[in-house]
């Protein structure tokens, strides 16, 4: 059996998708449509495509003016709900949306709202959000105080300014402000699912207004432990960046932390593993929280090194306490990675601070 998201788009998921259809469409023929959907190049399209393509396809049995398509679409999508294991394979539902409703404002957010918690909404609604984002914003807040908790998801995570594989939302990277009652509403959110997505649209605020950031969520900590994670997660950008402001939000500094004994070996070969170990000590006389990483200074193809941080461990030491410390770094060949041999470098880092490093040769 495929492991392929694209081939998640079967025989079965057609047919389940052909009895939804078949009750709501008259004289609905599944043999032309499943040979529209695919029609060459089908076997060599990947999963976006895919989506698109079915989107298109279901868009010629459906009337052609959309503000009559999108209620024959709802109810289709109403049968749907039967059909519980699927998620991913229903993201051409909202690609249909996005795809031919976007000169159809009002009609198009309610069949998101409706629809939302069946497959996201949250890359279908970007464009509306740049065409239309005074209208947008006023409905994400108020979309914010739903009571369906992916509705109030979509919210946060439709406007996050930098959404993976998503358009991004230029204007709300340069000037954020107007996401932020919508994170408010939602920071304390009673589900997890909704509570991540306002941490990940804080990261995206992050990288590109830190400042505003940090004004964001200073106020928030301390209030309990579940807006505390949000911030916590929300902060992970800078806080591997080593920003002093989110440090010292938090009363972090390296000041008293000693890192000793730290080896390595002198090369390793492309494809295993570099082990490194040390101890870390809090030479202070009260307890101290720590937050170790480690740093490789990668060789690039130009000669010059770039660094890339990874999480080792956080949490207190006693006064005085030292713990020994083992990790390795795997090198292995993925696809993703262009490894060049040469001499890298390993730092440590403690509360943001690198405070020792050694070379190693790659080869």
């Amino acid at each position: 059996m495929s492991t392929l998201l694209k081939d998640r788009y079967n025989k079965k998921f057609f047919s389940d998708l052909g009895q939804g259809l078949n009750e709501v469409i008259k004289n609905y023929d599944h043999d032309s449509f499943i040979k529209t959907i695919q029609k060459n190049p089908w076997k060599k399209m990947e999963l976006k495509d895919r989506m698109k393509r079915i989107a298109d396809s279901l868009a010629q049995i459906l009337p052609v003016e959309y503000p009559k398509a999108i209620l024959v679409f709802e109810k289709i999508c109403e049968k749907l709900r039967v059909h519980e294991s699927y998620g991913l394979e229903f993201m051409f539902l909202p690609e249909f949306i996005e795809a031919n409703g976007l000169e159809h404002f009002e009609e198009s957010m309610k069949a998101m709202e409706k629809i939302t918690s069946l497959t996201s909404c949250e890359f279908a609604i970007r464009p509306f959000i740049i065409k239309y984002p005074k209208k947008s914003i006023k409905r994400l807040i108020k979309w914010s105080k739903h009571k369906d908790l992916h509705v109030r998801r979509l919210a946060s995570e439709g406007s996050r300014p930098r959404l993976p594989w998503a358009i991004a939302l230029p204007d709300f990277k340069k000037n954020p402000q107007d996401i932020l009652p919508i994170l408010e509403n939602l920071k304390n959110d009673p589900s997890e699912y909704v509570r991540r997505s306002v941490a990940n649209n804080l990261n995206d605020i992050s990288k590109d207004n830190p400042d505003l950031f940090i004004k964001t969520v200073k106020p928030w900590l301390g209030k309990n432990k579940e807006v505390d994670a949000v911030v916590k997660h929300g902060s992970r950008t800078l806080l591997k960046a080593g920003d002093s402001h989110v440090y010292s939000m938090y009363g972090i500094n390296p000041k008293g932390v000693n890192i000793s004994k730290f080896e390595i070996p002198n090369s390793v070969k492309i494809g295993e593993k570099l082990n490194f170990s040390f101890i870390v000590s809090n030479s202070n006389k009260t307890k101290k929280y720590i937050r170790l990483e480690y740093g490789i200074y990668f060789l690039l193809k130009n000669g010059k090194l770039s660094r890339k941080v990874y999480k080792v461990s956080e949490g207190s030491f006693t006064k005085e306490e030292s713990k020994a410390v083992e990790r390795f770094h795997n090198f292995k060949i993925i696809t993703t990675k262009k490894y060049y041999p040469g001499t890298h470098e390993i730092v440590i880092i403690a509360n943001g601070k690198e405070i020792i490093k050694k070379a190693f040769t790659l080869k």
